[in-house]
């Protein structure tokens, strides 16, 4: 028991005293007027306005949520038959693959207005925006899990009569695992950040909305107490992805 808090609090411990470190040169800046309250409010001003607007904050989060979730599981799907399609044929791998990575340079904030011009101001381009900013590292995190495998196990099975769904099953999919959560835990913070900038070009709900209509209106307590609730937002995302890994695989040491 001893031993098992002992990780806890070293693992958490420096994490807590950099916030605060942080948390205390904000409040000096701010209370000792070194940059203009109304550009950069007090931390209590902040918590305040949070605290207010947490229920709605939190009903316009159910929007983002739904979102970044459809969007989510949409490029997982799609990033699935791509990988194992690049790891099968070996003409489809070099043909599409620098394509994907040609895909990722382009800004998402060039592609969101398009997006919005041609399926209009409702959820579908804010999924599609989600499936493009996830599937490439889901992607590539289960390709790197296919090329992995021994060949020596895959030739093995061979032997012994299995086919290609076979070696996959059983050979392929588990040494894919471990890339794929990988892949997942960064799809999963890009899967809200892509919500977010679909919604700030267009949409009448979401937490982006939301953070159009206070910058405008320079509320700026409500700017950062809906950008701290965004944060805790897309850590109970990857939180989530944290378990279902564990459940996964509960030989990992973490």
């Amino acid at each position: 028991m001893t031993k098992k808090f002992r990780s806890i609090t070293g693992n958490f411990l420096p994490t807590a005293l950099a916030l605060a470190v942080i948390v205390l040169i904000w409040f000096a800046v701010s209370e000792g007027e070194i940059v203009p309250a109304f550009m950069l409010p007090s931390p209590g001003a902040v918590l305040s306005a949070f605290v207010n607007n947490f229920s709605y904050m939190a009903k316009e989060a159910v929007f983002t949520l739904q979102e970044a979730v459809y969007g989510l599981a949409a490029g997982i799907v799609i990033a699935f038959v791509i990988a194992t399609l690049m790891d099968k044929f070996e003409f489809i791998f070099k043909a599409f693959y620098p394509l994907l990575v040609i895909s990722q340079t382009i800004p998402t904030i060039a592609i969101a207005p398009l997006l919005v011009l041609w399926m209009g101001y409702g959820m579908a381009p804010r999924i599609t925006l989600v499936i493009i900013t996830t599937f490439f590292p889901v992607a590539i995190g289960l390709l790197d899990g296919y090329k992995s495998v021994d060949e020596d196990s895959v030739n093995l099975l061979r032997s012994m009569g299995a086919g290609r769904v076979g070696i996959y099953r059983h050979v392929k999919l588990p040494s894919a695992v471990p890339g794929f959560f990988s892949g997942l835990r960064i799809a999963s913070s890009y899967a809200v950040v892509g919500a977010l900038i679909a919604e700030w070009l267009g949409g009448n709900n979401g937490l982006g909305v939301y953070m159009t209509r206070v910058k405008k209106a320079y509320s700026f307590d409500k700017m950062f107490a809906v950008i701290v609730f965004i944060c805790l937002v897309s850590l109970l995302l990857m939180g989530l992805v944290r378990l279902i890994e564990k459940l996964s695989m509960p030989y990992k040491k973490t």
